[in-house]
């Protein structure tokens, strides 16, 4: 195959970056699914767990600007294929670890290595759009998505087959470093907008915060579905138990393959009319499952956040990597920044008004933030 005149360089480093993406995907995706038995060998109760996962998005912040420099200084292949090796290796050491406290420095590293390899990979993302000079970004965070669904499929085998959870990730471990040694060499060494003249700190700017601020309104939607929506549908749809699942899975299917197909529409339409269209989809789902808290029409909300939510990172992050006096590393660092905040902000914003008036009007508050992406998206150069 290499041999055919269908192998380009550009290619060849689609074919590397979609590897790298999903092999990001196949590591965190192994790590949830065997969170709880974790929990049960470290003796953990649910508040001591929440506890324990906070390192995780710790590690995450805390190694944003160094990531945005490090891929600056040395190039993304560099950093991506170390910190890509350096996730995998970290974790194996999870599942030996013996102390909670062994687990939240683990978690910590972990979610350091997370976001090297996520800047120093996009980074190599926007330069393959670059080559191929039309949008392909989402495909990327399709195969990231994809590889959830394979991480927890051999996840519950895992677990079905009674192997300890080190014994399992050491497995992922391995299979990851096999295929980074073979795709390593057609990852692109050279990056865009690397100009010595760029500046590698500054001020980012107008256009990198206004796309920061859709990235952060995404990321609380998302992460209200990654952590909320099974409540929703025990506590306000009302579903038996074997239906709980039901919201969140069809969340997580419209979103994999809308980032699969995603491309073709940014293609004829255009960045801005398709995050301003995420926007409308993110808050009608939202909506929807609001006013109409019943299993199908629920069911139906969701599968439309799934569709709207999931493909705003990308475009964002295709958008700051040209869009900017930065580095691209650095552009995707700043836009993180903000984004990943809404990670942070999300849940206790969720659980704090859900406490007080229901979890409808905390979703309405989210489904308005829905809208937001919509109206920032038609104010910015994409």
């Amino acid at each position: 195959m290499i041999g055919s005149s269908s192998w380009t360089p550009a290619r060849a480093a689609r074919i590397a970056v979609s590897a790298l993406f999903f092999l990001q995907g196949l590591c965190f995706a192994s790590w949830t699914s065997r969170i709880p038995a974790l929990q049960q060998s470290l003796g953990l109760n649910d508040a001591g767990l929440g506890s324990v996962l906070f390192a995780l998005p710790i590690g995450l912040m805390v190694s944003i600007p160094i990531a945005g420099w490090l891929v600056a200084q040395y190039g993304s292949k560099v950093c991506v294929i170390s910190g890509a090796a350096a996730y995998a290796c970290i974790l194996t050491l999870l599942g030996l670890t013996q102390t909670p406290w062994q687990l939240v420095l683990g978690l910590i590293f972990f979610g350091f290595a997370s976001n090297i390899t996520n800047i120093a990979m996009n980074t190599q993302a926007v330069a393959v759009e670059a080559r191929y000079g039309r949008p392909v970004m989402a495909s990327f965070h399709g195969y990231w998505s994809l590889a959830g669904f394979a991480g927890a499929a051999i996840g519950w085998g895992m677990t079905n087959l009674q192997w300890a959870p080190y014994r399992h990730f050491a497995c992922i471990t391995v299979m990851d470093i096999l295929t980074l040694l073979l795709v390593s060499r057609y990852v692109l060494q050279q990056d865009i907008n690397t100009d010595r003249s760029r500046p590698r700190f500054a001020w980012p700017g107008q256009v990198l915060l206004m796309l920061g601020l859709v990235a952060f309104c995404a990321a609380i939607c998302e992460g209200t579905m990654d952590d909320w929506s099974g409540v929703y549908f025990k506590k306000v749809v009302i579903v038996p138990p074997s239906l709980v699942g039901v919201g969140y899975v069809a969340f997580k299917g419209t979103s994999a393959g809308a980032r699969l197909i995603a491309d073709v529409f940014t293609a004829k339409f255009g960045r801005k009319h398709i995050l301003q269209a995420c926007g409308v989809l993110t808050a009608g789902g939202f909506m929807l499952a609001i006013c109409l808290p019943y299993l199908v029409t629920a069911t139906i909300g969701f599968l439309l956040v799934g569709a709207g939510v999931s493909i705003i990172v990308p475009l964002v992050n295709s958008a700051a990597g040209r869009a900017t006096h930065l580095s691209t590393g650095l552009a995707l660092a700043t836009v993180s920044t903000i984004g990943n905040a809404g990670f942070l902000i999300g849940p206790p914003l969720i659980g704090f008004v859900a406490q007080w008036h229901g979890l409808q009007v905390s979703f309405f508050i989210i489904a308005l933030l829905g809208g937001c992406i919509t109206v920032l998206a038609s104010r910015v150069k994409t």
